[in-house]
This record gives C-alpha cells, structure tokens and sequence, in this order.
C-alpha cells in the first residue's frame, strides 16, 4: 500500500493545475452532496435499530467482499505470541491524583501508597493479517498492592477473525473510538475508565467499505453482551447496608458511519455514530428504609436480552408508569477530520444521554385530563434543549516533534433535560421528563464497574465516596479539559493534562455551594537504548508521572508521583 501511495503521489505532481481543481471541485461537492443526504437518516427515531441491524447483516455480507488473500499457509497459534511484564509504584499525599488513576481500564487505586506488579502474553490478530481466517488471545494477570482486589485478571479473552468480522469472547481492553486515547478526558459511554468487562462481542472493527456510493461509505461497529464481576467489591463498599447489585448483566452496541473517500484525494471525512449501553438482569438489593432490604429479581431470559438490544419492556413492580427495562444510556457522537500531508485537524462532538428525552430531545407532552389522561388527545411534543455535549478540538503535527498533538474539550452537563419531573395525571395533564441524572439508576448500582465510572471519569466516581452509596454524587458540571503530546526524540515521548471543573452536585443532591477543581498531570517515557546497556535492558519503557488536584470536588487537594516500568517483547515463533 505504501508503494502504491508514492506512486500515486508522484503522478499527481504531473497534472496540470486546471486538473487538480477539478479534482478538488468533484471531492468537496460530493462530500457535501452525500453529507446533506445524511442529516435526515441521522434524525430518523429508529436509527439505532436500523443502524444495528445493518451492521450485523453487512458483517456477514463483508465476508464475500475480500480480495484474494496473500497468505495460503497453514496457521501457526504460537506465531507473533508478544509478552509483556511491568511494574508500577504510585506516592501520594491524601488520594492518588485524578490523572494518575483515571482513564487506566481501572487498573488503579486512590490509596496513598499503591503498586502492582503485570505480566501478560497476547497474540494480536494482527498477527494473521495476510489470512482470511485470524487467531488472537491474550492473558494479562495483575498483583496489586493497596487495590480494591488482591490478584487481578485484567484481560483473558481470545478472538477469531473471519476476513473483516470479529468475534471475540473474554475481558479485554477496547480503545475509546473517535477520541485521543491518551490525551482526551474520555468518552462519556465507552469509556477507558473501569475494568474490562468479559463478554461475548461481534465486531466489525475496522471500517468496512459499503458496496455502493463510489467508496464514500464506510461502516464499523459492535455488538456485546457480558456480565459484571464486582459484586464482591459491592457487598464490601456497602455493607450490604445500601443498594447493589449481584451478577448484574452488561449490553452494549455502537455503528459507526464516515463519509469520504481518499481515493479521490479528498483530506475531508465525517464520521457520524450511536454509542449504547444498557445494564440489566442479575438481582438487586435495595433499603427498605426499615434496616432490611428489598430483593429485586430482574429479568434474564430471551425477552430481557432483546429489551437491551432494543430498548423496550419494563422494570419490575412497575405498572401505571413504566420505563424501558434497565439502565438504558448511550451518546450520538461525531467527528469532522481534516487529513493534510503534514498535519491534521478534528471537530468532536459526544452528546450524552439517559432516556429518549435526551436522546431525541424531544416528549409527547399532549394527554387527555380526567377519564382521559392516559389518552393521547393532541399533537403536542415538549422540545428540550439542545445542551449536555462534549465538544472537543484535536491538532496533530505528524512528524516527530515537541509539540506533536493538542486536545482541548469542553463538558456541559447541567441540564439532563431539566429539573423538573412529572408524570402525567388524571388532574395535570403535563408530561415532563427531567432530572435524567446521569449515571445514576433507582434499582442498579449507576454507570460503574468496581467503583469506577464506565464513562467519562469527570463524572466523580463512587469509590470516592465515604458513605457506603454506590453513587455519583457529581454529576451536574461543567469542565474544560487540554491534553498535550509530542515526541521530541525516537526514545522519549510526553504528554500533559489539565482539566478545571465547577460541580454543582445531583438534581437530588444538590451542594449547597458550586464547588471546584484543577487536576494537572505531566508525564515522561524514556526508553532505555545503547550498545553498552545488556540486552535485556534494551527497549525498556521507563515512564515517570507527577500529578496534582486542588479543590473539592475530589475532596481535598491531593499530590502524587507515578513511576512504571514496562518490557515488551516477542516469545516463540516470528
């Protein structure tokens, strides 16, 4: 492909001006043809289903769509087998800092003195990248020191690939999409933020060009079912004195969109997505307000998967007002890419929702009153708001340089459709549907995964808490957030983060006071090269962390320091 590019490149250099114009004329009108096109597909009230399906008709369909493959040998299991092993030690004064422990797969702890020691093999499916047919597993065990868990099995999963479908089954780590995974603050639905969890997943992860439209469209996404492992770590937070959740199950799903075509050297490309997820299943234990608990059998059978998959049913014990099953919330994400030959730029948008107030931004708001309220009598709808986004700008500079990337985000999330909620009634007839409180659920344990937000970490996680309560006590702010990034040298690399937040609380619990927070964090990785150093220091990654938070969000100003030593390398057969 690299050759092909180069050959490409220096044709190009021979065409006449009035050629290249015409070129350029053809790319952007059709881009803007196509993108026109788009916006009322985006707007359709079923798009995630259609979307969904879609994605898991042309994961089949692309199986037939693949070019000759180069590679007719046989396959070779221990082939490519990578190992890794790594130690880290973190110092605090009061809690780890925010960007010493966040945005980790939740492989951190908020103790003053913590640490682990890792060791892991993996088998990329890159590995087979010349096959139709791909391998890959991976198992990656962790032995904490001061963390919620005292042996850890971060990743244990293994995956096939067939041409461009995937299936994979196990715990592994997947990367935010359309974000920095290094320098943004993170997706506010699939985040990097908590343990993996295991599940059973079929993907097209890598963007599949449709059969049609000239090469303009291309399509990638996923479809998961898994379960949660931390009921231990709930029933000790706990006490078993407030709610939790045990064996809880885990949905989620994403289809993704772009629109371009760099065959016809166009370096603009939109990509337009549906991020979802829906808690469910397992059984609940809520208060009774008498010191006693309530046990809450939540459905898992076949009806109760497909209500995940497409939001529908209800919770159990609920009758005259009813929502969809389980803890349904997801984001409409998209991203306006601009690729130059020495640099680049996007525009990112994540906006974040509970319910379909906040996802279509729009309620039937016209029953009847009396005998008639539960009749729908006019066409009257209540249109919400359009606020609650991350919005995020991304640079990068693509040779090595000091400066090689700049991240700069903004978060709202005050909103949540409003903070008033009402039930329409024989005697008032309004329907509103406010105080979504995000990340929070009335009978599961909110958006968290061992006491860590599976989402944006901005959102305070519970194992901040001092209370016992599975709860995210902030998630009504607004925060701004740069991350900066370069590689100066072949053998270092940095990054920097900062972020300023003002909290308001929850709709429920408000403070009495809006309150603040800094969380800074700057980073360094050298690796350890040179004829003189033995072989077996070669290639080590030394990377040292220095981080601090100051308001009280976080509840006090915390000081820390981070240092991690990482050795990759390749066992077995090359």
């Amino acid at each position: 492909y690299m050759l092909i590019d180069i050959k490409c490149v220096m044709n190009v250099r021979f065409y006449s001006k009035q050629l290249i114009v015409q070129r350029k004329r053809k790319c952007y009108s059709s881009f803007f043809i196509i993108f026109v096109a788009s916006i009322n597909f985006m707007m359709m009230k079923k798009l995630f289903s259609t979307l969904l399906v879609l994605l898991t008709t042309l994961t089949i369909q692309a199986q037939y769509q693949e070019p000759v493959r180069r590679d007719t040998s046989r396959l070779q299991p221990l082939k490519g087998l990578e190992y890794k092993v790594e130690m880290q030690g973190s110092l605090s004064k009061g809690r780890t800092p925010l960007w010493l422990n966040a945005n980790k797969y939740g492989l951190s702890s908020l103790e003053t003195a913590n640490g682990y020691l890792r060791g892991g093999i993996e088998r990329p499916l890159a590995t087979d990248e010349g096959r139709k047919f791909g391998l890959g597993y991976g198992l990656d065990v962790v032995a904490p020191i001061n963390y919620t868990s005292k042996a850890i099995i971060q990743q244990a999963y293994v995956e096939g690939r067939w041409l461009h479908g995937t299936l994979t089954v196990g715990a592994k780590e997947e990367p935010m999409q359309l974000m920095d995974n290094e320098l943004s603050s993170g997706s506010q639905t699939l985040g990097i933020n908590a343990r993996p969890i295991p599940q059973v997943r079929l993907a097209l992860p890598d963007y599949w060009t449709l059969p049609f439209a000239n090469g303009w469209l291309h399509l990638k996404g996923h479809i998961a079912y898994g379960m949660m492992t931390d009921q231990n770590w709930q029933h000790d937070f706990t006490a078993k004195q407030s709610k939790f959740t045990d064996h809880g199950l885990y949905h989620s799903k994403a289809g993704y969109l772009k629109i371009g075509n760099e065959e016809v050297f166009c370096p603009w490309s939109l990509e337009m997505g549906l991020e979802m997820v829906s808690l469910f299943g397992g059984t609940s234990y809520l208060p009774d307000g008498h010191g006693g608990m309530n046990v809450s059998e939540n459905g898992k059978g076949i009806r109760d998967f497909w209500n995940a998959f497409v939001p529908g049913g209800a919770d159990k014990g609920e009758t005259t007002y009813q929502n969809v099953q389980g803890d349904q919330l997801g984001s409409w994400v998209m991203r306006l890419n601009y690729e130059g030959d020495w640099n680049s730029f996007s525009l990112y948008a994540d906006k974040f929702f509970e319910d379909h107030s906040a996802m279509f931004q729009l309620d039937y708001d016209g029953y009847g009153e009396g005998n008639e309220w539960q009749e729908k009598k006019q066409r009257r709808y209540l249109v919400y708001d359009f606020k609650d986004w991350l919005l995020g700008f991304e640079y990068r500079y693509k040779p090595d340089n000091w400066l090689n990337t700049l991240v700069i985000e903004y978060l709202y999330s005050k909103y949540q459709s409003g903070p008033i909620y009402h039930d329409h009634t024989m005697t008032i007839a309004d329907h509103i549907g406010g105080k979504d409180n995000y990340y929070n659920h009335y009978i599961f344990p909110g958006y968290q995964h061992w006491g860590q937000a599976m989402g944006n970490p901005l959102y305070r996680s519970p194992i901040y808490n001092d209370d016992g309560n599975i709860y995210f006590d902030d998630n009504r702010f607004v925060a701004f957030h740069i991350g900066l990034g370069g590689r100066p040298a072949e053998y270092l690399k940095w990054r920097f983060l900062g972020t300023w937040q003002e909290g308001l609380g929850t709709y429920e619990k408000p403070y009495t006071k809006k309150r603040h927070n800094v969380s800074l964090m700057g980073e360094a990785t050298y690796t350890l090269h040179g004829e003189r150093l033995p072989e077996w220091m070669r290639g080590v990654d030394v990377r040292m962390g220095i981080g601090a938070d100051f308001g009280s969000i976080l509840r006090g100003n915390n000081y820390g320091m981070q240092l991690t030593i990482t050795k990759r390398g390749l066992l077995g057969k090359r």
